[in-house]
């Protein structure tokens, strides 16, 4: 991987930002946003963000594969990528599309690039928040350029904040959430973005977060800027996530020790 391929991706982000995404913000009309699937929207800041960000990383890597959010509900056959060789990148161009629809923050737009299937390096930037994650597998994560670690100095259940949002969880899921809810410290509501609810376990506005789903382009981007923090984010039976692994559930949290605290207090109980 080319050394300036973080800076070059991130200053794509930001373009995008600029000229896609930023100026349809809170300028929608009802025709600028269409349903793909029943209760899963999609805005013409998605598209036109998913062709700017495809073309650019296809000029950065000659070759390689995009698989992008918006290209994927058209074909569902590009998901064979992410086990396959070369470069291949996942695309999040608007996420938290709910919230950019309804005119509401946070939303950010997101990259991951995977060679030969294993993820080597990712990016998550929250344009109104100007703040911009990136990592590369073997050299640790980067917020707005400076290097950081997640921190578990505060592990004890009591001292944890962090977003797990019952209703999406199959019912056995959900009672253990609702009655471990009360062990820990504050348990949030969940800001319908992924790669916010990754920054801020990266900056350490909370510890850990919950999720049901599991699509690649939410989760690749993330996972990887934790893991290279100090992070760890697995299936709730422990297994380490992959893009390309179909199921649900996935805890993401700063350290080993916060995930096992988690995990016992809120999917064991």
């Amino acid at each position: 991987m080319a050394d300036n391929l973080l800076d070059d991706v991130g200053v794509l982000l930001r373009e995008t930002a600029d000229q896609v995404v930023l100026p349809l913000f809170q300028k929608l009309d009802d025709s600028d946003v269409a349903e793909k699937a029943p209760g899963d929207i999609v805005t013409v800041a998605d598209r036109r963000a998913e062709e700017m960000i495809s073309a650019g990383l296809r000029r950065l890597l000659p070759g390689s594969v995009v698989v992008g959010e918006e290209a994927v509900a058209e074909d569902q056959g590009l998901l064979r990528h992410l086990r396959g060789s070369g470069d291949v990148w996942l695309v999040d161009p608007v996420d938290g599309t709910a919230n950019f629809a309804a005119g509401r923050r946070p939303f950010a737009l997101m990259v991951a690039l995977l060679t030969d299937g294993r993820p080597v390096a990712s990016w998550v930037f929250d344009p109104l928040a100007d703040t911009l994650a990136t990592a590369r597998a073997g050299e640790g994560t980067y917020v707005d350029g400076h290097p950081i670690r997640t921190d578990d100095a505060s592990a004890e259940l009591a001292q944890l904040r962090g977003m797990a949002i019952a209703r999406f969880l199959p019912s056995a899921n959900r009672d253990r959430v609702r009655a471990g809810g009360d062990r820990i410290g504050e348990l949030l509501p969940g800001q319908h973005c992924a790669g916010r609810e990754y920054l801020d376990i990266l900056v350490g506005r909370q510890q850990f977060a919950v999720f049901w789903r599991t699509l690649p382009w939410d989760h690749a981007p993330g996972a990887l800027l934790v893991r290279c923090a100090g992070g760890v984010a697995r299936r709730f039976d422990g297994t380490e996530y992959h893009a390309a692994d179909e199921g649900y559930g996935l805890l993401v949290a700063a350290s080993d020790r916060i995930w096992d605290e988690v995990r016992a207090a809120l999917l064991d109980s």
